[in-house]
């Protein structure tokens, strides 16, 4: 029996590794358990997340909660460390970059079990971001490197990673996507406001740095509010479930505008109605982003970089970094339906999970 240990460190990782989850409960010779290191009543996670996800709750949790990054890590470290040594694992699979990924990723190699990680490859080649130095780290220290794409194998590569090491599986967020296309739920929000499917722009943000700018983020909020009022004379609506700082963060700066609605954050399968249907997205994240590549719907993403280029190569996806002007000019495109051709990165066929259960058993 291979046993095999998922460790999610925030609420975008459930979203990752549900589908792996589903497929290892598929599968005969292989059980799992999984391990968060947040709390049982972390109030990012929505009552109904697990079971919109279709995924049971995590088996453990760490319970680890701090604005530190050192003080994750560390923390991480111990509580882990004395979780796998009452839960012997044969590996551990550890997804994206946060400080108690890191953290996870050194105990499991300092116990000597292989380390897989998923989403490997991703980079800012900005040194100074912590996620840059934990993605480092973590992609250094595993055993396994499973990349979403040929960008990713390029930078494993690159740095020197043995290719029997690294497997191109696909991006596992398409997987999700995929199963859960037909159980999307209209949001109560969008007939409360009077939204019309393709007539609306969602907003979302949830980089700290650029929630840290309030001058920033004011500009970009009036020059997409801006954008918005002046369609032709027809206002379009602009979305926003927010949630956590985020929503603090914008209701304090935020500019007064009829074409603005901020709303509660909303469970996943409405979110996915949501942006699925809408005539754009704006965001400065990459999960949305991928999103919107995959239901084709136009992607602005407030970030110089992306650690998926296939979305912008590719997929529905541009790049305007924190520039409102380029914002503004994106939004005037968007609305007047002058966006580039679109079609899905290879891949993103909805059995990743399927390729990343065989790898392991067969590894």
């Amino acid at each position: 029996m291979t046993k095999v240990c998922i460790v999610a460190g925030a609420r975008p990782n459930f979203i990752k590794v549900a589908p792996l989850i589903r497929a290892i409960q598929n599968t005969d010779g292989m059980e799992y358990q999984l391990v968060y290191a947040g709390s049982e009543n972390d109030s990012t996670l929505e009552g109904s997340l697990f079971d919109d996800l279709q995924i049971p709750r995590p088996h453990a949790y760490l319970r680890v909660d701090s604005q530190s990054l050192n003080e994750i890590t560390g923390r991480v470290m111990g509580e882990f460390d004395r979780y796998l040594e009452n839960h012997p694992a044969d590996v551990v699979v550890v997804v994206d970059d946060l400080a108690s990924t890191m953290a996870a990723a050194i105990v499991t190699k300092k116990r000597g079990i292989r380390l897989a990680h998923l989403v490997a490859g991703t980079r800012s080649f900005d040194i100074k971001m912590p996620k840059e130095v934990n993605r480092l780290v973590i992609d250094g220290l595993s055993d396994l490197l499973f990349t979403a794409g040929v960008s990713n194998n390029s930078i494993t590569n690159r740095e020197g990673a043995e290719q029997s090491r690294v497997y191109m599986v696909g991006n596992i967020l398409i997987d999700n996507l995929r199963f859960n296309h037909s159980r999307w739920q209209k949001p109560d929000v969008m007939d409360q406001l009077g939204l019309k499917e393709g007539e609306y722009v969602v907003f979302t943000v949830n980089r700290k740095a650029l929630m840290g700018d309030d001058s920033k983020l004011k500009s970009l909020l009036e020059h997409m509010i801006k954008a918005c009022e002046e369609n032709g004379g027809k206002s379009i609506p602009i979305v926003a479930p927010l949630r956590g700082l985020a929503k603090d963060v914008v209701s304090r700066i935020l500019p007064a505008s009829p074409c603005l609605h901020l709303v509660p954050s909303l469970p996943y399968l409405q979110f996915g109605y949501l942006t699925s249907h809408a005539m754009g997205v704006v965001t400065d994240s990459g999960n949305v982003a991928e999103e919107a590549t995959f239901n084709g719907v136009p992607c602005i993403t407030l970030n110089s970089y992306t650690e998926h280029i296939e979305t912008v190569k590719t997929g529905s996806n541009v790049l305007v970094g924190e520039d409102a002007a380029q914002l503004y000019a994106a939004m005037r495109d968007l609305m007047a339906g002058n966006w580039k051709k679109s079609s899905l990165p290879e891949r993103w066929d909805g059995r990743t999970a399927e390729r990343i259960v065989r790898i392991l058993m067969n590894d």
